[in-house]
């Protein structure tokens, strides 16, 4: 896991280096700085819309005596695609806004699910009682 932190580290800063200078040379330097603060002033709210609807929605199923399974995965989604979108950069715009966006957050819920799938029957993520 480590390794895979080290890599998005020195990898993400050259990838977004390059759509800056992508984006630069076919819209302009004005442009390009109106751009990158528009995605992060309107990924916010979307975030915060987004992380509203998934907690009441979680509220509503807690409340009718179902686990928000769905839900959960839906709230790390939101926040992870929140995260990107404050980042400045386009890569990480575009991933974070198909994070928040329902319509396409489909593509991150299943692996994530598959994810969690393996790592409690690893023994990796366990469940506490108190």
């Amino acid at each position: 896991m480590r390794k895979w932190i080290a890599v998005l580290i020195v990898v993400i800063p050259i990838v977004e280096f390059w759509g800056y200078t992508f984006v630069g040379e076919m819209l302009g330097v004005g442009k390009t700085i109106f751009l990158t603060l528009a995605t992060t002033v309107i990924g916010g709210l979307m975030m915060q819309f987004e992380g509203r609807k998934v907690l009441a929605d979680a509220k509503a199923q807690m409340s009718s005596g179902q686990i928000p399974g769905r839900m959960v995965l839906d709230g790390l989604c939101v926040f992870a695609g929140g995260l990107l979108l404050l980042i400045p950069g386009f890569v990480t715009d575009i991933i974070g806004f198909t994070m928040v966006f329902p319509l396409t957050r489909l593509l991150y819920r299943f692996p994530l699910l598959k994810w969690v799938n393996k790592k409690m029957k690893d023994g990796t993520i366990t469940y506490f009682r108190r």
